[in-house]
């Protein structure tokens, strides 16, 4: 950012601010990151939910992320235009579809985790330690989860 760009004293203090344009330089960083296995940051998020073992509904991936069921129907559609997922009905529910990774899927589920990995080390660096970074994501996930009051 040149001195032109800079938002001044009185902006670059705010939270909301900061928060936004943490998440846009952490979105630039992302994308190029991913950009080499054909996919972006949420079609990440949703790669990571179905990984986590057990065959998940399309219902429960969208709950898990927040997400509307149109958002998350189309970013399904997405995945397995690219073959990364599949999609079959429920053996006892056959209203409900289950969606897994295709081997395919895993194998790029893996190589760009890591490559996210790294995007989010490059965000983090001018943190300056890892503790620094670790307490950054600890205040961040008890904002993020705590409890509804």
């Amino acid at each position: 950012m040149s001195s032109n760009d800079e938002p001044g004293v009185d902006l670059a203090t705010r939270l909301g601010y900061l928060l936004k344009h943490a998440q846009l330089r952490m979105d630039e960083l992302t994308a190029a990151a991913l950009r080499p296995y054909g996919i972006n940051g949420r079609e990440l998020a949703v790669m990571l939910v179905l990984a986590t073992g057990e065959p998940a509904s399309q219902q429960q991936a969208a709950q898990r992320l927040g997400v509307d069921r149109t958002t998350m129907v189309a970013l399904l559609d997405a995945l397995e235009t690219k073959e990364l997922v599949s999609r079959h009905p429920h053996e006892e529910d056959r209203r409900r579809n289950v969606v897994e990774l295709t081997e395919a899927g895993r194998e790029t589920l893996r190589l760009a985790t890591a490559a996210s990995d790294e995007a989010e080390r490059k965000l983090l660096e001018p943190l300056g330690s890892r503790v620094d970074a670790q307490h950054l994501r600890n205040a961040l996930r008890t904002i993020v989860v705590r409890p509804e009051t």
